[in-house]
């Protein structure tokens, strides 16, 4: 089958890798549709040590199982099932899991991807493939309200003008908060404005302290430094993205200001495809190009040296996203 695979020393298109074989419990799913993500750029920088195909955000169509013939989306975390934590309901916690083109399981970046049936959600008619592929980043936001109390009114400041900080952001609002979006890129910038959403250029970022929440979506290791300079004391900041490579950061003014640090990962599939079928959040002005699957590695060249938003994949080319 035809993938994109992340090696040892580069990324490349290939059209015979083995296709893969689902194993008890797991559906093979045929992808029309995957999008590039900021993990997938940090995956290619090292991140994880990852080798195998990319790709953890898509759309397919079951082969097997109750959703047979259908669109489904699916749930990046494999987990077994019967740890300590996957009983406590921690499954994306588990400490055996695999993660869909992150650890241990190849991923969406080919004809075929394998997930556990239980990770699988059928995508209603109401939502477009293209749009559809938005679920899983979607659902990482939703995972913030999930987490952290808010209240309407509360001050929060998203660090971040990109996929996930501008899906944060709408989040966030529609929660009732009073947002400001903190970016480097004009362009994005006044998308969010377009949006309705506060913005404010990075260098023009007053460092006074009176954020009641700061939410780091930058995927730079100056994320963390920046909101500790303007959370206010005993504010909150949730970390939303992972960095490749060390990081070095005096954590004094954590213990001093008594800030709550809340890292955030996977979010509820069900509220974003509800999200997403209602319309409650715009994902389509996100899209900055589609690319044959074939042309990956374009894709992951310019998301990675440009200031663009999102690039999809085109992988059935019989059945292009409408």
């Amino acid at each position: 089958m035809r993938a994109v695979v992340l090696g040892a020393e580069s990324v490349t298109f290939t059209a015979d890798y083995p296709a893969p074989i689902p194993a008890v419990g797991e559906v093979a799913v045929r992808v029309l549709c995957a999008g590039v993500c900021e993990t997938d750029l940090q995956l290619v920088r090292g991140y994880m040590g990852f080798r195998g195909i990319l790709g953890h955000e898509f759309v397919g169509v079951a082969e097997s199982g109750p959703f047979r013939g259908r669109r489904v989306v699916g749930e990046i975390n494999a987990s077994c099932g019967t740890c300590e934590l996957c009983r406590q309901g921690l499954a994306n916690h588990c400490p055996s899991r695999s993660v869909l083109g992150i650890l241990n399981r190849d991923g969406a970046f080919a004809d075929v991807v394998c997930l556990p049936q239980t990770n699988l959600h059928p995508v209603p008619d109401e939502i477009s493939t293209r749009s559809a592929v938005f679920t899983e980043p979607l659902a990482a936001a939703f995972q913030i309200p999930a987490q952290v109390p808010l209240r309407s009114g509360q001050k929060v400041v998203v660090l971040g003008d990109g996929r996930l900080g501008n899906l944060c952001a709408q989040v966030l609002a529609r929660e009732g908060c009073s947002v400001t979006v903190v970016g480097k890129h004009a362009r994005k910038l006044a998308l969010l404005s377009q949006l309705g959403l506060a913005t404010v250029p990075l260098e023009s970022l007053s460092r006074e302290r009176r954020a009641d929440l700061v939410v780091d979506c930058t995927g730079s290791p100056t994320g963390l430094a920046t909101a500790l300079e303007i959370v206010r004391p005993r504010g909150t900041i949730v970390l939303k993205t992972t960095v490749a490579g060390p990081q070095t950061l005096s954590l004094a003014p954590v213990v001093i200001d008594e800030v709550t640090i809340v890292g955030s990962r996977c979010g509820p599939f069900p509220r974003a495809l509800v999200a997403l079928r209602e319309r409650q959040i715009d994902v389509e002005s996100l899209i900055d190009g589609v690319y044959p699957l074939e042309e990956a590695t374009t894709a992951l060249d310019r998301a990675h040296t440009e200031p663009v938003l999102k690039f999809l994949l085109a992988v059935d080319p019989s059945s292009p996203p409408p």
